[in-house]
């Protein structure tokens, strides 16, 4: 693992996918522009809107988001996710929901296809049902090398609600663990942050959070606050509820100072639970 600087894009993406890439290679160029080597993409940055028109672009956009990390790796010479993108699963009615990270020459390091699903009613009248067009992947989420950065875990969104898998990420040696996101407005404001707080302090790991943010489409609003925090829990970077992006250094030193200091993980009894 070297230093560097970690960046959490910010999005409002919405129904035209073309205006979405363009709208995330503006912030893949300023962030790079800025000197970050890894960069992340939200949940939703290539298409936010109905679910039938999801399902009818998703074997173009499967291909399009896919070629789009490519180009954007090898132009800007940065390590690239995709935070969550839809693949057609081949009957017409569903799709994944997959995040893709490539390196710098574009070369794919990992997929992950999310697992758990965001069905919930929430109390301000709004209603989820991600698993009424998305299938849940079947596969843990890797631990993936990025040559000459550092070790990330993969993860996406309503994942963030379940420390069990992030236990699993650092068992298999994550250092950072990306969370991108397309966190409702309602949920965000009380949940968010706390969430991704709780995942870096208890397993001492630097956490890289994209985000959307804003209205999107119908009631559909996102809370935005892409955060870029470190082992302690401390946020390094916020990028509000602007397009933009969470940009802060990822350094060596500190997150084995702070492993060192709060040796948690070594104490952990996994035999007694």
């Amino acid at each position: 693992m070297s230093d560097f600087l970690a960046a959490a894009v910010q999005l409002t993406s919405g129904q035209d996918p073309e205006v979405n890439f363009n709208a995330a290679e503006e912030q893949i160029d300023l962030a790079a522009r800025r000197g970050a080597e890894l960069i992340g993409l939200p949940e939703n940055f290539a298409f936010m809107g109905e679910d039938s028109q999801r399902l009818e672009l998703a074997p173009t956009l499967a291909e399009q988001s896919s070629r789009f990390l490519v180009t954007m790796a090898r132009r800007y010479q940065v390590a690239l996710l995709g935070g969550g993108f839809p693949v057609p699963v081949g009957d017409g009615s569903r799709t994944l929901n997959r995040a893709e990270l490539v390196d710098r020459d574009g070369v794919l390091l990992g997929r992950y296809d999310k697992i758990h699903l965001f069905d919930v009613d929430l109390p301000d009248g709004n209603t989820y049902r991600e698993s009424a067009t998305v299938n849940p992947g079947r596969a843990l989420p890797p631990v993936v090398d990025i040559p000459g950065l550092c070790r990330v875990g993969l993860s996406i969104c309503y994942d963030v609600r379940f420390p069990e898998l992030y236990r699993h990420l650092v068992g298999a040696g994550a250092d950072l663990l990306m969370i991108p996101a397309a966190f409702t407005a309602f949920t965000g404001k009380d949940h968010w942050q706390v969430l991704l707080q709780a995942r870096a302090i208890e397993n001492t790991a630097y956490v890289l959070a994209p985000a959307q943010t804003g209205l999107h489409h119908g009631r559909r609003q996102s809370h935005g606050h892409a955060l870029v925090i470190d082992p302690w829990g401390t946020v390094l970077a916020d990028a509000g509820v602007q397009a933009g992006a969470a940009i802060a250094p990822v350094n060596t030193n500190h997150l084995g100072h702070v492993r060192g200091q709060m040796p948690s993980l070594r104490h952990r009894q996994p035999a007694m639970f």
